[in-house]
């Protein structure tokens, strides 16, 4: 039985040979346009020679007999297989998209680069979203961390706003909800990491042969608070340190983010908050990021959607964004 797949907004403007071959990418072009002669691939149910052009919502006829050549079908270098499902899913997160770079609101639980042991990851659903541009990584975001992420598209791309993320030039912005009050409200926090480490001095580990610390810096704002053991904090890193955010806020602001298995420490909640802020999800959110387009060299400001997890406790606790 023929499938009826619906075009999303991102792909408005894109043929309909072009969406076949990215959805279906092992299918011969031969064997497109014979389908398309003979009415077996049709949009709003009329038939079409392949050159159409999409537009959003429009209905695609996709014959059975072409299912095998699907992106489900096709296996990534760790041997993810991937669904329709889960690009369409990916393709949802789409908040900018041009023929330089795409923009994705990541939700938590997605790893950003794939390798041993990581089944999905954004940069090959990319690479399989966009398979005739060259997909590259120019910044990270933890697995557990929601919100903004840039991806090239071509080298050229990579290579320039790389180097906006290195020097600093791109500003990223997160919103973060912590299991403490937070005193002073506002701040810089200037200390050193390593691996997974707080130090004051950066010679504390270098005293025989190995990494050395590294300096991690990041500016802070309290938001508001709740019952006094919650902290809505804004934060802005000038360093891209492991686990910078985490690792400030619950060692140097003694105040952990809610969510946060890995750097948590003892609860100062109590009660009904105490049971509500017991979660899996991390309360960290990657909210706004500007740069400079890597062809125009506009200056761009992007914000995301609060992930649906946080909304509920950001409207019980009344806090709101900056």
């Amino acid at each position: 039985m023929a499938e009826f797949i619906q075009v999303s907004n991102v792909e408005d403007g894109t043929r309909l040979l072009r969406w076949f071959l990215r959805h279906f990418p092992s299918m011969p072009q031969r064997e497109f346009y014979k389908l398309c002669r003979g009415g077996q691939i049709r949009v709003n149910s009329k038939r079409v020679r392949g050159q159409e052009i999409l537009r959003t919502d429009d209905m695609i006829r996709v014959p059975p007999t072409i299912m095998g050549y699907a992106v489900a079908r096709k296996k990534t270098e760790s041997g993810e297989l991937f669904s329709l499902t889960d690009l369409e899913n990916l393709r949802k997160c789409i908040i900018h998209n041009d023929a330089d770079i795409v923009v994705f609101n990541k939700p938590a639980g997605l790893a950003v680069q794939g390798g041993t042991g990581i089944k999905k990851s954004v940069d090959k659903m990319a690479a399989a979203l966009f398979p005739y541009d060259k997909i590259s990584l120019v910044h990270r975001l933890d697995k557990e961390t929601s919100g903004l992420l840039v991806v090239a598209k071509s080298q050229r791309a990579a290579q320039i706003l790389s180097e906006q993320f290195q020097s600093k030039i791109a500003h990223k912005e997160y919103l973060a909800l912590l299991n403490g009050d937070v005193n002073p409200r506002a701040g810089t926090i200037d200390n050193y990491m390593l691996k997974g480490q707080v130090f004051d001095e950066p010679t504390r580990l270098n005293k025989g042969a190995g990494p050395r610390p590294q300096r991690a810096i990041t500016e802070y704002k309290v938001l508001g608070s709740a019952a006094g053991c919650v902290s809505w904090v804004w934060f802005s890193p000038k360093t891209g340190r492991t686990h910078q955010l985490r690792l400030h806020s619950a060692y140097s602001l003694g105040a952990p983010i809610v969510g946060d298995s890995l750097y948590a420490v003892r609860s100062n909640t109590g009660g009904a908050l105490c049971s509500m802020l017991e979660t899996n999800n991390l309360f960290l959110f990657a909210y706004k990021l500007t740069f400079q387009h890597p062809a125009t060299g506009r200056l761009i400001t992007l914000r995301a959607a609060v992930p649906e997890f946080m909304q509920p406790v950001m409207k019980l606790l009344e806090l709101k964004l900056p």
